[in-house]
């Protein structure tokens, strides 16, 4: 990965040889006169990018590393714009032979910027009708992500859980309750989903995505136009936007080391290959840590390549990319906790840095009913090698009319490996007496447990069951989206077809193992004394293993989506616009899945193995596929509309008012567990109205967002520990307001978010269940983050960072409550002309916040429970170089 990664950098830097530095305008002018000068922000420091254009023309520049510009102006030039993302442009007067020193002022919040997600007509965030965060990479490199749910915490309405790890975490938009993933939202990058559902099976839509010095900016819309610029995402669409290259050859290297065992080199460049036509940008990151939960290995290894060519046409451009990501992630899981309302690690596990995950019980090679094995590495984690190509077209037609057209082609090989928690821990004595398999009570009259490892005889405190789940999954999708674009000075019109089609299949082969609860989990076996050597049933145990592939499934699931959708956007007056938008959807869901025999079967009297299978019960329990295929299919055709207006009362005022109506299809899960009766499967349809307020002064910029949003057919489907899915049905309702403000004074910046809610269940009744009025679970009714920096130099910065998190219920029978917590990060950053250092730490107090419970149990929590906390106190230390 890494040589991969220099050598297509070292042939960028070749064919940008000649153009290196080079400051040549947008546009060449015969003339004499030209002006020079300096871009600078508040503090004295050089901004670089930033743009420079003769107002009324296409002629500009960019500046240089240093913020210094050059451009020669027409006779009749006399005014320059000057902007840069996150500032706030200006304009500047200017005359020939003149040197300037423009200073540029923070664009508080970004609600000057441009935003391109869920819009047909690119609008200041002040002038749009919609609920939506942007960061810049300025902004990003501030907060420090280790992951791409990391970033997303600081967007208000959004719950987002980074208590998994870099990958496999989960987001939940506006109270809306799920599984988990990020199943009522779209990830896209560069407005094309990373892949077009973001919930199927262990496939969380960040498993494809890292944040990286490749990314320009990120967009988060909720709620809003997002059903209509996007299917199945009515919580809104989440856009990591590109950066391309300029005429000037810039980039970044940086260099991140930490607490965990962390190694990791960023490198992004961007040039012109050929001036004014034809540009380049390529990067990635190559990284590798044992994880804050150390499992004895390397958690977290690999990285990913991405690069992009753009070729400027007289009246438009052509964008190919590409990306390449191999990266393999410690998925991480609840952990034994004690003590409810305050929750401590029990002992011998510490709860801050304890994982189940362990190097002790890595390599799996159990036989298989009918003969073979199956062997696997628990090292690699959660594996995904993607390949996405892209390709973007845009051209004006004349007459206010563009085309533009948006292709993607995305390729995944998952293999997913992980330790998942069943019941909760017993004492040695208790586990052997109240021994299951299959269905039946095997109690181990006089227990003996010895480690797998060593053959030595132990006396373990606590012992669990734990599931190891290895599921591959070979994944493909094909996306594009064609739009017609017609606007003038009232109207912006859209009319588009999207298409997307996807494959998903799957092949799960999943075994429990006995392990010892502690910070160093040892494998252990498990055998009766009082039962004679060589007699039947002796052993618990097949080298650790007490369930070998008791649950094995091969599926396939597909999705054809065919949508057409328009949207326009009309200004009655300089003050008030209206946007109204539609979307139909016809897409067709097939699939099917090999059903396993009725009867488990056990490989007592097989020939297949030389092992004596009768000597112990792991084999009892086994699930063998019968070949047999049931198939299904299911199809969903809906509209979905939005409709908004805006009122701008000033330049730096604005409030919208909007409704929108969306769905979500049902999810993978649901298909599997009702093949026979899907006629009672249902999309979930969400109405939300929201009322918005921006305002942006010199030294603040506050943000307020009320919604309510009714939900109808929500799908709980969660995979229990017998492997069958909860499957079940609810309305809800929610009402709440998001938050964002920033305020600065001097060297003094503070930035805050915050989201109130009320998330509840309205109709959850049936077979024993009344869950009417409950809240929902794992959404908390208040949360937020409050950020204080201050620069104590012009070059010396320090932040500190609170974020808060209500109490919540783990399930919807508010059973069991996670009680709320703060978690404190802080940190300091330094300029050093192109360098910068910063030191950033994460969880200074060691909170052992928990932002699940065992989602595989629907019993109440025990003394000793189930739960999954945020990470312990974490510290890194990044050098950046810019070029």
């Amino acid at each position: 990965m890494k040589r991969y990664l220099f050598f297509i950098v070292a042939c960028c830097l070749l064919g940008s040889a000649k153009t290196t530095y080079s400051k040549v305008p947008v546009k060449h002018l015969k003339v004499r006169e030209s002006v020079t000068g300096t871009v600078v922000d508040k503090n004295d420091q050089p901004i670089v990018g930033a743009t420079v254009v003769i107002k009324g023309t296409k002629t500009g520049t960019s500046t240089d590393r240093d913020g210094k510009f050059a451009l020669n102006l027409s006779p009749d030039a006399k005014i320059l714009i000057v902007s840069a993302i996150g500032y706030k442009s200006i304009e500047q007067s200017v005359s020939a032979g003149g040197t300037l020193k423009i200073t540029l002022l923070e664009d508080l919040m970004e609600l000057n910027a441009v935003v391109v997600t869920g819009s047909v007509n690119p609008l200041k965030k002040i002038e749009s009708s919609v609920a939506i965060t942007s960061f810049s990479s300025k902004t990003i490199q501030q907060f420090a992500p280790s992951s791409a749910a990391d970033l997303l915490k600081h967007v208000p309405g959004f719950v987002v859980e980074t208590s998994g790890g870099e990958v496999g975490n989960n987001l939940f938009s506006r109270g809306i309750p799920s599984a988990g993933a990020y199943e009522y939202v779209q990830i896209q990058e560069d407005g094309m989903p990373v892949f077009e559902d973001g919930a199927l099976q262990f496939a969380n839509a960040d498993n494809w995505l890292r944040v990286d010095e490749t990314i320009s900016r990120m967009e988060a819309l909720r709620g809003g136009s997002g059903s209509i610029f996007a299917t199945n995402a009515p919580g809104g669409i989440i856009n990591f936007i590109t950066k391309t290259g300029s005429n000037d050859f810039s980039g970044t290297a940086k260099m991140t080391t930490g607490t965990s065992g962390l190694f990791r080199t960023d490198l992004n460049v961007g040039g012109a290959l050929i001036q004014d036509k034809l540009f380049f940008n390529v990067g990635g990151f190559y990284r590798t840590e044992n994880g804050v939960r150390n499992p004895g290995f390397k958690g977290n290894d690999g990285g990913q390549v991405k690069m992009n060519l753009k070729y400027n046409l007289d009246k438009g451009f052509i964008k190919l990319s590409y990306k390449k990501l191999n990266d393999r992630n410690l998925f991480l899981l609840p952990i034994p906790l004690t003590d409810r309302n305050n929750p401590k690690g029990i002992e011998g596990f510490n709860a801050n840095t304890g994982t189940l995950t362990s190097r002790n019980f890595s390599q799996l090679d159990i036989p298989q009913y009918g003969g073979g094995s199956f062997k696997r590495n628990l090292e690699d984690g959660v594996h995904p090698i993607v390949d996405a190509v892209g390709a973007e077209f845009k051209t004006d037609l004349g007459a206010g009319f563009t085309l533009s057209n948006n292709t993607r082609y995305t390729k995944i090989n998952l293999e997913y490996t992980a330790i998942f928690p069943g019941a909760e821990p017993q004492t040695a004595a208790d586990f052997a007496a109240g021994y299951r398999t299959n269905g039946a009570a095997f109690p181990v009259l006089n227990p003996e447990y010895t480690n797998v490892n060593t053959g030595a005889v132990i006396n373990p405190g606590l012992v669990a069951k734990v599931g190891y789940w290895a599921i591959d999954k070979q994944m493909k999708n094909f996306a594009n989206n064609l739009r017609f674009d017609y606007k003038n000075d009232k109207v912006a019109l859209s009319l588009g077809y999207y298409y997307s089609n996807w494959t998903s299949n799957q092949q799960w082969n999943w075994s429990n193992l006995l392990v010892s609860v502690s910070d160093n989990p040892q494998l252990l076996n498990l055998v009766d004394k009082s039962v004679p050597e060589g007699g039947n049933n002796r052993s618990r145990t097949y080298n650790g293993v007490t369930d070998i592939s008791w649950l094995t499934r091969q599926t396939q699931t597909k999705g054809n989506l065919n949508a057409v959708f328009g949207n326009a956007e009309i200004k009655a007056t300089d003050q008030l616009t209206f946007d109204i938008g539609l979307r139909y959807d016809m897409d067709r869901y097939t699939g099917y899945k090999n059903k396993p025999n009725a009867v488990l079967q056990n490989m007592d009297n097989s020939t297949a193995s030389s092992n004596n299978f009768a000597g112990t019960t792991a084999d009892n329990s086994m699930t063998v596929l019968s070949g047999a295929y049931q198939y299904w299919k299911y199809d969903v055709n809906r509209l979905s509309g939005s409709a908004a207006a805006n009122y701008k009362f000033a330049d730096d005022m604005a409030a919208y008012v909007r409704y929108s109506n969306g769905f979500r299809s049902p999810i993978e899960e649901a298909y599997f567990e009702n093949m026979d009766q899907l006629d009672q499967l249902k999309p979930t349809v969400i109405n939300q109205f929201e009322l918005g307020y921006k305002y942006q002064a010199k030294q603040f910029a506050f943000f307020a967002n009320a919604f309510y949003m009714d939900l109808a057919d929500l799908a709980f489907t969660d995979i229990l520990l017998n492997g069958q899915s909860e499957n079940k049905f609810a309305k809800a309702r929610n009402y709440g307001m998001e938050l964002e403000g920033q305020f600065t004074a001097g060297n003094f910046s503070l930035t805050i978010n915050a989201t109130l809610q009320d998330p509840k269940f309205t109709d959850f009744s049936g077979e024993g269940v009344n869950n009417n009025g409950n809240r929902v679970r794992r959404i908390p009714n208040f949360y937020g983050t409050i950020r204080p920096a201050y620069n104590l130099t012009k070059n010396l910065a320090i932040y500190a960072e609170v974020n808060h998190f209500g109490k919540k219920y783990s399930d919807n029978e508010n059973l069991s409550l996670l009680p709320a917590f703060d978690v404190l990060n802080a940190g300091v950053s330094l300029k050093v002309k192109r360098m910068r250092f910063a030191l950033d730490a994460s969880n200074l107090t060691n909170t052992i916040g928990l932002t699940e419970g065992n989602p595989r149990v629907t019993t109440a929590p025990g003394t000793i429970y189930y739960a999954r906390p945020i990470l312990g106190r974490f510290a890194k230390l990044s050098a950046a170089f810019d070029f």
